[in-house]
């Protein structure tokens, strides 16, 4: 028993201490405040002429050359050479690529402005300006005075606003987005999917009392060696802002379970451990959520959360105490019909329930934390969600910056998501080739992971060296060592040889771990009918879709699921062949028009089977 009370005092210091470093407020639903979505004014500067003179300096924060700066002459013969007008706005949320042609391949800076009133409702209360994600590095400029900058184009980040520059009519709010891409970050300068620059989800200011609760993690403890209780023991932590000396009282409550507990604050974060009676699990079956308060003298914060363990036994995933075969696909933040990225709740609810009708019970997040929308309506709706940050391909693993920017994106995306059910595995990269340097530093990134919680499975996208000697493919990459699940991207049939190849090979790995397929698929355009061998005809996927299901049936007794690329096709400037491609990623089992393709029919029978399968040992 005192092994087991100082394991789990370590996990609340190594959780409180990751609570302390975040300043990312998480409690922003259902706050006060201002919603700055809209139309905003735009400047176009590829020169970035608005941020330095000619002689490549930054300006200086007084500059009347400087875009962050006011447009208006003082008099006539003051000299303006820039100006925010409505005959140039862009919508926020969302890329510019899709709302100008001119945009559709620009890289580079934008100047956004927004002019706002604004009264706070209290004079001892503070002000944030939160965004939900900006694409890639954002400086945040208010009435001429920076508030800070960010980088990472798919994570949450907030400023606050001091009294002193806030004011009650005509603030005047500039942002430089910048979505160059650049050797040296996250992700690097080459992928296989669009880059979408902008403003790219919602921006709100957010009005909190003096002492406010910034963020706090509540989750069920993972069940000893599959087993449950009927007493569910949870764990977690509540992250104060502004504590005074004294300390505070912290209440949780949960109204529908008629639970309700204090506990005493004597510094910014407090370790939570309760038990509560009579709780539904949530699971893809019974996606059950329950409203859980926090309140503090001053605050109170709310969320709707699901309660489910998650966990690794020898080569089985379990999730609340029993194995889980995942029916996954994966998905890119993109609406494929409209050219854009992915922002709104209907975004999110056309993709999950796309999902949904392929037979779907889990979905890989690719290759970028997706926007909040998403994993909320996944935990309502049930799927189990594979939440990844851009570590992509061949980023600079020797560079300790890099390593660093990374870290902040992996502390983000968690810190957003670490209530969220459905969010089930933590994912540090996808398709990082096998050196020393790089697995260092992808072991660094898993550490760090279960540092910011332990709760979760945490994975990586593994790259496939088939074997040239026989048909035995061994998934031996060292960085499985670290890992909880074993995943590898293969694409059998369409990268090597064709789809009969499948039919003599098999799958295993050296790590007594489950085994998971992340990804694989072929192209096919959406439409184009001939013979199963010609490339990028339905036929042809529809032939690698069954040759790997063949397969899939041989799959060693650690094969806990698949999430095939992709569900819907997608943009990308790598894909040019004239006639199938033209610019578009065709793996889809949609395709851009949102039909679907005839291999979606195949999986979709797969799925349905699998699921029958797994009913049948469940009864």
């Amino acid at each position: 028993m005192k092994k087991i009370y100082l394991l789990f005092t370590a996990l609340t210091i190594a959780l409180t201490v990751n609570a302390q470093d975040n300043k990312l407020i998480t409690t922003i639903q259902n706050r006060q405040g201002l919603s700055l979505n809209g139309a905003w004014q735009y400047i176009i500067d590829p020169y970035e002429t608005g941020f330095y003179d000619y002689r490549y300096k930054e300006l200086s924060e007084k500059s009347g050359d400087a875009y962050w700066n006011t447009d208006k002459q003082v008099n006539k013969t003051e000299k303006k050479e820039h100006g925010y007008s409505d005959k140039n706005t862009l919508q926020v949320p969302g890329d510019w690529n899709h709302q100008e042609q001119r945009f559709e391949y620009y890289e580079g800076t934008v100047w956004y402005k927004k002019s706002f009133d604004y009264k706070k409702q209290a004079a001892s209360n503070r002000v944030f300006i939160y965004f939900g994600a900006v694409n890639y590095k954002a400086d945040v400029y208010l009435n001429g005075k920076k508030l800070g900058e960010h980088k990472g184009g798919f994570t949450p980040f907030n400023f606050e606003i001091p009294d002193t520059l806030l004011k009650g009519t005509d603030n005047f709010l500039v942002v430089k987005v910048d979505n160059k891409r650049y050797a040296d970050e996250v992700p690097t300068l080459n992928t296989d999917w669009w880059n979408y620059g902008g403003i790219t989800r919602e921006v709100k200011l957010v009005e909190v009392p003096k002492l406010f609760i910034q963020d706090f993690m509540i989750q069920l403890k993972k069940a000893d060696h599959g087993k449950l209780s009927k007493q569910s023991e949870v764990e977690g932590w509540v992250k104060l802002n502004n504590v005074p000396a004294d300390g505070e009282t912290i209440t949780i409550s949960i109204p529908e379970l008629k639970f309700e507990k204090q506990f005493k604050a004597n510094g910014s974060v407090v370790p939570l451990n309760f038990s509560l009676s009579r709780v539904k699990l949530w699971s893809p079956d019974s996606p059950k959520l329950y409203t859980v308060n926090v309140s503090s003298k001053t605050d109170k914060a709310e969320d709707k959360i699901g309660f489910r363990t998650i966990e690794v036994a020898g080569k089985q995933v379990l999730l609340n105490g029993s194995p889980v075969f995942m029916r996954g696909i994966s998905i890119h933040g993109e609406i494929p019909q409209e050219i854009r990225r992915a922002y709104s709740y209907n975004d999110a609810l056309q993709l999950l329930n796309q999902a949904k009708e392929l037979g779907c019970n889990m979905v890989r997040l690719a290759h970028y934390p997706h926007d909040e929308t998403i994993t909320r309506m996944a935990d309502s709706l049930g799927l189990l969600v594979w939440s990844e940050i851009p570590v992509y391909w061949t980023i600079d693993f020797k560079n300790q910056q890099v390593l660093t920017k990374a870290k902040a994106q992996l502390n983000e995306m968690i810190t957003r998501d670490h209530n969220r059910a459905s969010v089930i595995i933590w994912s540090v990269g996808n398709e990082t080739p096998v050196s020393s340097t790089r697995t260092d530093f992808m072991h660094s990134l898993i550490t760090e992971a279960r540092k910011l919680d332990h709760t979760r499975l945490i994975s990586a996208a593994l790259e496939v060296n088939y074997s040239a000697l026989n048909d035995q493919n061994v998934i031996d990459d060292p960085l499985g060592e670290f890992v909880d699940l074993v995943a590898f991207n293969e694409y059998l049939g369409w990268y090597g040889g064709l789809p009969d190849k499948c039919r003599t090979t098999n799958w295993s790995t050296i790590y007594n771990k489950p085994l998971f397929i992340s990804e694989t698929g072929g192209g096919a355009k959406g439409g184009f009918h001939a013979d199963s061998l010609t490339r990028f005809s339905e036929e042809y996927q529809e032939w690698y879709y069954k040759e790997q299901i063949s397969m899939l049936r041989r799959m060693p007794d650690n094969f806990v699921g698949i999430s095939p690329w992709v569900l819907n096709d997608f943009r990308s400037p790598k894909r040019n062949n004239p006639i199938y491609q033209e610019g578009w990623n065709r793996k889809g089992l949609y395709d851009d028009k949102g039909n679907k393709k005839k291999a979606f029919y195949i999986l979709q029978a797969y799925y349905k089977e699998m699921q029958e399968k797994q009913s049948a040992i469940g009864k």
